[in-house]
């Protein structure tokens, strides 16, 4: 089976006609430019790609995501966010967060957050569609995440750690404020472990897609984005 070839202007193939194998590659081509990242995320679309891949557009079934009230955070974990041990902002090292996600992982040979994918979601983020969420000890950055917001929609995109559970920390604290802001859903995409044990689990594309349509429908949150002051003590 082959995909369609798109051109910066060609709209999308309708999500179902992804192939299943690989699951979900819905099509090539064409750039990202905010406005056609933005319409991606509003189909369930987003990209993923190597150095010397074309732009390969995904949509996969099942979809792995978090509903925001079946956060799971353990005894440890909580412990933790009280503790007071980590620091946590948003939107004030998008840059920073964004570079420590593309650094290579010990179990792989290099990233998919390539040069072009690194000024596209830059762009993304001078335009408040993109967000970060640092995690910080003494002034340093240990860890965090960054992803896509469309109405009250969530697209999670990486996140990294230099030290344990410093990812765990910001997806905890960007869960329970987005939820305060009334967001109900974050997509992680791909089913990982680190991402189950936090309650994220698969869904069908379908319950997926209509869930994006109703959430991406509803009115942004307006920037900046700030962390209210007890978010992390009351996850």
């Amino acid at each position: 089976m082959t995909i369609p070839w798109l051109d910066d202007h060609d709209p999308f193939p309708p999500v179902e006609s992804a192939l299943t194998e690989p699951n979900g590659l819905l099509a090539a081509g064409g750039g990202l430019s905010p406005e056609r990242l933005m319409d991606a995320y509003r189909r369930g679309i987003f990209p993923w790609f190597g150095d010397e891949d074309p732009v390969l557009w995904w949509t996969p079934d099942p979809r792995m995501v978090l509903w925001l009230d079946e956060l799971h955070v353990s005894r440890s974990l909580r412990r933790t966010l009280r503790s007071r041990r980590f620091s946590v902002t948003l939107d004030t090292a998008f840059e920073a967060v964004i570079r420590g996600c593309a650094e290579p992982r010990d179990d792989e040979a290099g990233t998919w957050i390539t040069r072009e994918m690194l000024a596209a979601y830059e762009a993304l983020a001078a335009r408040h569609h993109a967000h970060s969420v640092e995690a910080w000890i003494d002034g340093r950055l240990v860890g965090g995440l960054y992803g896509v917001a469309c109405g009250r929609m969530f697209y999670g995109e990486s996140m990294f750690s230099r030290v344990a559970d410093a990812s765990k920390v910001a997806l905890a604290a960007l869960a329970r404020q987005l939820q305060r802001w009334g967001f109900e859903l974050i997509d992680c995409q791909m089913s990982t472990t680190h991402l189950a044990s936090l309650g994220a689990r698969e869904i069908a594309r379908a319950e997926f897609i209509r869930n994006v349509v109703r959430l991406t429908s509803l009115p942004a949150i307006e920037a900046p984005w700030t962390l209210d002051a007890d978010v992390v003590e009351t996850v």
